[in-house]
């Protein structure tokens, strides 16, 4: 009798922990519903969100947590048209680490024109390297001063701050306006900051293909780049890709060759929004 009992408690202790793994799992996929577009890790919750993906189908456009159509009212935009196989390439450059001239080596070997969404430590540190993007016909975007959480900034007038005083340095820097294009840091954003953003005068632009990239100690193989980049592009696509990475300027030339060799051809970001 005694053995029974022992059983029945070994029983019930491991019925026990099976459902506390089955509830704990459960309950995390509640607090973080949406995916990091690169490796299924859980994003860091802002206060109000943060720009997520979820990959559905190999080559087809991913499904991120706000619709297409939900973004357009505000002229935010994270894919463009899908049913052409055409890229918008975008890079973000918080600052500069050397890899930038290898990246517009490649840019300009293929022809293609893309976005830099730069910030102030940007502007002042590689003046030179801005006046490159436009000479060779990139566009610079928006992606604020300081780069600080937007979605913590509640009042139109500091949120117009973190984006006017990159506008003034840019124009004393090059000369020229800056292309009304907006990348929220980090994508941390809320609903109040896209109509904000909407109501300045600017185009919103998140993503739907990226990778973990921006790690200077950590940096993806050529393979893996090569793999997640290939793999997962889409008709439509808006191509994050951070110009600090080391493995991003090596391997540029052979993934725009290998995209084109797909059947891709690139578009801009003014044609995106025109």
């Amino acid at each position: 009798m005694s053995d029974l009992r022992y059983l029945a408690a070994v029983l019930r202790t491991t019925l026990f922990l099976i459902l506390a793994f089955f509830a704990g799992t459960f309950l995390a996929h509640l607090t973080h519903p949406v995916s990091d577009i690169s490796s299924g890790e859980p994003l860091p919750v802002s206060a109000d969100g943060s720009w997520g993906l979820s990959f559905q189908q190999e080559g087809k456009t991913p499904v991120g947590n706000a619709t297409a159509d939900d973004l357009a009212q505000y002229h935010a935009h994270y894919i463009g048209n899908t049913q052409e196989p055409v890229i918008y390439l975008t890079f973000d450059a918080g600052y500069e680490n050397g890899n930038t001239p290898a990246i517009l080596d490649a840019l300009k070997k293929h022809q293609v024109s893309a976005t830099f969404f730069l910030v102030g430590n940007y502007l002042n540190t590689s003046p030179e390297l801005v006046k490159r993007m436009i000479a060779e016909g990139h566009t610079v975007g928006n992606h604020t001063f300081h780069h600080p959480d937007m979605s913590r900034i509640s009042t139109k007038e500091s949120f117009n701050e973190e984006l006017q005083s990159l506008e003034n340095l840019y124009e004393q820097v090059t000369g020229q306006e800056m292309s009304r294009f907006y990348r929220p840091p980090q994508g941390l954003y809320s609903e109040s900051n896209l109509k904000m953003a909407n109501e300045l005068g600017y185009h919103t632009f998140f993503w739907s293909l990226a990778y973990v990239d921006w790690y200077e100690d950590k940096q993806p193989s050529r393979e893996e780049a090569m793999q997640k980049l290939t793999s997962r592009i889409h008709p439509g696509a808006i191509v994050l890709l951070h110009s600090t990475s080391r493995t991003n300027a090596k391997i540029l030339d052979d993934l725009l060759t290998r995209w084109e060799e797909m059947g891709y051809h690139f578009g801009t970001l003014q044609e995106l929004t025109a």
